[in-house]
């Protein structure tokens, strides 16, 4: 049986390597249109911004290695250009020399990726984009040459007012997980960096509360950040904004998102969905029974909803480039749902997050359960831990996880992902509590933050706690509802939430009488306002904590 792969990298490389692990006679032939069949694409921004400093390192496999070792037929430089359903074959065309043939086919596998989206905008021509290998050269070189440019100009200024201006400067369209990356990258190489963000914040995966932690640490480390605009236009040195600024950009990156490269596909009648994403069944089947499809083009099926969704990741790629090539030999499987699960590191700080955000579950119409902590990486007593702030939102008639995120120095990564297996696990949130996690000083605390999770969704379904998120306060303040800091004194004088009396947890007992029967605790984080509410609602109150304390409604 022949089977011919459209397109390698994640996707279709891992679909031809398994199938030749589990089909040693299988005839398997991959057509790559660019020049490199198998790279690390997620190792890009950093051979850009110089972390990687061999560009040998991000080159996984060659048409020549993979020959040797699996006996693949890897033709880089190749395209397909159409696909022949009835006969069973695909049109290519070498790019390197002009030759047109068609090669026939048992199976097709098509694992075209996504080409990252430039806007339609004047001088759209100008900007560039971080998606492969050549693209990552084209970078380099600019970058290099923007750099070098720059210190030769400095060489031959004469006043100050001169160098001031000469600095390099770059804007990334788009503050996502790329965008983010580069700026870190871009901004450690020496240029001065802005990102622009349409949306009101960066990283759409988090809700703002969280991604505002991210932006005022990318502000701190000196990149500039504009939200709630867009690039209108691309000059020769320079970009204009959908407000009217104008900001210097030596050089322009796309980094807003990538489209589906699924025109192969729709021009061969194949089912394409209104995002342009290729529909496939459970075994990454398309409408045509002998056609596969894999990776950033295809359509998934959503973990927490079970509705279609785009997720152009590498993970979802690589399972299911696998789970093609377990079909064609004959095994039974089914490809799973997507929880979306992602993570990026930017100038020291993570930030991560699984599942659905809150904004998107209560635009969905669910009714939420929302968590915030703030707890250490690791035991307090043990030096080196580092705060980070995690976010639990739970589904509040079943108790079910619908999504998580964490932002933090350290150990963030950890938490969401024992969050994400918990949640393909089905495990409901209150159950999180009886997780049982290694546990040592330097790396955990005996309670985890996910335990800790998992208590405080115990309360909440137990209707032990009520609690109040940072964005619904003033409305409850405009209300007539008393707000109460139980922090010490120091504390609130170093700053506090306008409207709030300072009456200290340690001391509440002897002041019931400031406390009404209405009321609003919080403190730093949440635990001390916990211990204030058990305390007042067990005499008689109605007493709400506010959630994550005085550090979440502060990010928020």
């Amino acid at each position: 049986m022949k089977t011919v792969i459209v397109g390698g990298v994640a996707g279709g490389m891992s679909a031809a390597t398994r199938l030749r692990r589990l089909d040693e006679l299988a005839e398997i032939v991959v057509f790559e249109k660019s020049g490199y069949v198998s790279f690390a694409n997620c190792g890009l921004p950093y051979y850009v911004g110089g972390v990687i400093g061999d560009r040998q390192q991000l080159l996984l496999q060659t048409p020549e290695s993979l020959k040797v070792r699996f006996g693949i037929d890897v033709r880089v430089n190749h395209e397909v250009t159409a696909i022949d359903r009835d006969a069973k074959t695909v049109a290519v065309t070498n790019l390197t020399t002009g030759e047109r043939f068609t090669e026939s086919y048992d199976s097709l596998v098509l694992a075209p990726g996504a080409a990252p989206f430039v806007p339609p905008i004047p001088g759209a021509e100008r900007a560039l984009a971080l998606r492969n290998i050549a693209d990552t050269d084209k970078l380099a070189e600019v970058v290099d040459a923007t750099l070098a440019r720059t210190r030769s100009e400095r060489l031959e200024a004469s006043i100050d007012e001169t160098v001031a201006r000469l600095e390099p400067t770059a804007v990334i369209m788009g503050g996502g997980f790329i965008g983010l990356e580069l700026a870190e990258n871009f901004s450690q190489r020496g240029l001065k960096v802005t990102v622009v963000e349409l949306a009101d914040q960066l990283l759409a995966p988090l809700d703002v509360e969280m991604a505002r932690r991210v932006e005022r640490h990318v502000v701190a480390n000196g990149v500039a950040v504009v939200t709630g605009a867009s690039v209108a236009s691309i000059e020769d040195g320079a970009v204009t904004l959908s407000d009217g600024r104008t900001l210097p950009a030596d050089l322009v990156i796309a980094a807003i998102g990538v489209r589906p490269e699924s025109g192969l596909a729709a021009a061969a009648g194949l089912r394409v969905n209104g995002r342009g994403g290729i529909v496939v069944d459970g075994q990454q089947r398309t409408s045509d029974p002998h056609i596969f499809a894999v990776g950033d083009a295809v359509e998934k099926v959503d973990a927490v909803s079970g509705d279609a969704a785009m997720v152009p990741l590498a993970g979802p790629a690589n399972r299911h480039g696998r789970l093609v090539a377990d079909v064609i030999a004959g095994r039974a499987v089914q490809a799973r749902s997507v929880l979306g699960t992602a993570v990026v590191g930017v100038f020291g700080l993570t930030a991560a997050a699984t599942g659905w955000t809150e904004k998107r579950a209560v635009a969905a119409g669910r009714k939420v359960r929302v968590i915030h902590t703030h707890p250490g990486s690791h035991a307090g007593y043990y030096p080196g831990a580092e705060d980070m702030a995690l976010k639990l939102v739970i589904d509040a008639e079943t108790d079910a996880i619908l999504g998580a995120q964490g932002v933090g120095k350290s150990g963030v990564d950890k938490r969401i992902d024992v969050i994400a297996t918990a949640m393909r696990g089905g495990i409901p949130a209150s159950e999180l509590a009886d997780l049982e996690l290694a546990y040592a000083p330097q790396f955990g605390s005996a309670k985890d933050p996910v335990n800790m999770l998992g208590f405080i969704a115990e309360n909440m379904r137990d209707e032990l706690t009520e609690t109040v998120q940072w964005h619904e306060l003033e409305a409850e303040l405009a209300r007539g509802a008393q707000l109460i800091d139980v922090r010490t004194p120091g504390e609130f004088k170093a700053g506090h939430i306008d409207g709030a009396i300072n009456v200290p947890v340690d001391g509440l007992r002897d002041h019931l009488d400031a406390v009404e029967p209405d009321a609003i605790v919080y403190c730093r984080v949440g635990l001390r306002g916990y211990i204030a509410a058990r305390e007042l609602v067990q005499r008689g109150h109605r007493i709400r904590n506010l959630d994550g304390g005085y550090r979440t409604w502060a990010a928020g």
